[in-house]
């Protein structure tokens, strides 16, 4: 996966591919069920023994390494009653697999796949790809890449495909957020999007300054009075000839290239991992490019309002009152409550399309991540109870859970404004479901909005997931709009 500097320097890449016959010259994973399954040529007698006393012995993941043959069995043995977690058991078994490969420095390797569930080795696989990622190019060690060559009966050229790609747009996902903002500027964003979009055959559409202004995008405009950078607004869209729905989902995603707070600024610990903040964009634009590459017949347009929130004399001031792009006036007390002004207007321009369902992914709240860790993902919505299971669903599928909260009408009470319609911030408590009640103030159609404060960016590297971006969100969406062509 190439960068985008101009020393064509590369970032880490992963590439799965399939093979017909295993090379004894290479290193050799094999996945099995049970012993009986490894062919014979690759163990002797003896070997063969232990491997079979370590099956009756052990209760779950065994490593039987020979080195001298430089070959690794793996068998698991630990099944939950919930399908989807014993899925994921395997996609963590591939990542220890990464792991071990990297502390014995070689980044070759085949997989003889005797198992005889295609998701399984489909997870085991997933698990050890997104596991050895490294934004590494800053570093001068250099460029992790990584070769996995498939031995299977059951894992066609399909699901090569499809993996290589959700594995590619996790990596370019994480790559956008990981880069810090001395690159990634706003103005420079929006040329990585335009540049995602031409090579995934989106449609794509950048909105200047001054069409923002032209459609009183006041949300957006009013959080980059601060910046030198100019905001955009993007519009890109996967329609292909064979959608299975009428009326078109939206996706839309927070694009914060970085967050000072404005005049209520942040501390120096707050702010130091902002450039995360365009992660919802990031999932938006990365998760509409695997749509495409991978022909899902559902039609889906992305929205992207893009700034900085930065601070100079002519920020806007908290107590400053704005107009949005519906009409509606906001009392701003708060101006690091930047994102939900952002996504309102591009909540509020959603109603054009009719839309069957608007979803919006947002590293919006401190208090969701207070209240859920990072663990699982901020799910609140309206007019959404059959597409919130299916997103559940999904989220169980990939391993990125929602935990879903109320949006009952009291939380909007401290809200309510003396000088304006509304609010940008209420009451302390709640503060992720009261942000989701200004949000909703936006809507008119069947909505969800996904907070991902929490598992968007890691300190430490947890499970698959490598320190730092995290790309939570890419996959779960690709999931679940899969599922909808499926359905249909």
């Amino acid at each position: 996966m190439t960068t985008f500097v101009k020393n064509k320097r590369y970032m880490s890449t992963v590439d799965i591919k399939k093979i017909k016959s295993i090379n004894s010259e290479e290193n050799l994973i094999i996945l099995i069920e049970k012993p009986s399954d490894i062919g014979k040529e690759f163990l002797s007698k003896k070997e063969f023994e232990y491997v079979n006393r370590k099956f009756n012995e052990e209760e779950k993941l065994v490593i039987v390494n020979y080195l001298e043959k430089n070959i690794w069995i793996y068998f698991f043995r630990t099944f939950f009653d919930e399908r989807y977690r014993t899925i994921e058991e395997y996609r963590r078994a591939g990542n220890e697999v990464s792991n071990q490969l990297m502390k014995i420095k070689t980044n070759i390797i085949q997989i003889a796949d005797y198992q005889n569930i295609k998701e399984n080795t489909f997870a085991f696989l997933e698990g050890m790809a997104l596991g050895v990622y490294k934004f590494d190019k800053y570093k001068k060690e250099g460029i992790n890449n990584f070769t996995i060559s498939v031995f299977s009966n059951i894992f066609d050229n399909n699901c090569v495909k499809e993996i290589n790609n959700i594995v590619k747009a996790v990596y370019k996902c994480k790559d956008l957020v990981n880069e810090p903002y001395s690159y990634l500027t706003t103005s420079k964003y929006a040329e990585e999007i335009e540049a995602i979009a031409q090579q995934n055959g989106l449609k794509i559409t950048i909105l200047n300054k001054l069409k923002i202004a032209s459609l009183k995008m006041g949300g957006l405009l009013a959080v980059n009075k601060g910046s030198s950078e100019p905001p955009f607004f993007a519009i890109a869209e996967w329609k292909p000839q064979n959608a299975v729905n009428k009326k078109p989902y939206v996706l839309i995603g927070k694009g914060v290239t970085f967050d000072t707070g404005g005049y209520s600024l942040k501390t120096a610990m707050n702010m130091e991992e902002m450039k995360y903040d365009m992660s919802g964009s990031a999932i938006t634009i990365t998760a509409l490019s695997l749509l495409a590459q991978n022909k899902i017949p559902v039609h889906v347009i992305g929205l992207i309002p893009a700034t900085d929130n930065r601070l100079n004399d002519k920020a806007q001031s908290p107590g400053d009152i704005i107009t949005m792009h519906d009409g509606t006036t906001v009392e701003v007390l708060n101006t690091d409550a930047e994102g939900r002004l952002i996504l309102a207007d591009a909540l509020s321009y959603a109603k054009k399309y009719n839309p069957e369902l608007v979803i919006d992914i947002a590293t919006l709240t401190g208090s969701a991540h207070l209240a859920l860790g990072k663990y699982t993902i901020f799910a609140i919505g309206k007019n959404h109870q059959q597409d919130m299971l299916k997103l559940k669903q999904s989220g169980e599928n990939v391993y990125e859970r929602l935990v879903e909260f109320p949006l009952w009408d009291e939380y909007a009470e401290s809200l309510q404004s003396k000088v304006a319609d509304i609010k940008n911030v209420g009451a302390r408590h709640a503060g992720a479901i009261i942000a989701s009640k200004f949000l909703e103030h936006f809507t008119d159609y069947p909505w969800i909005h996904l907070d991902i404060a929490g598992p968007a960016f890691f300190e430490k590297a947890w499970n698959y997931h490598s320190a730092g971006a995290t790309g939570i969100g890419v996959r779960l969406l690709y999931n679940f709009f899969k599922n909808i062509g499926k359905r249909s």
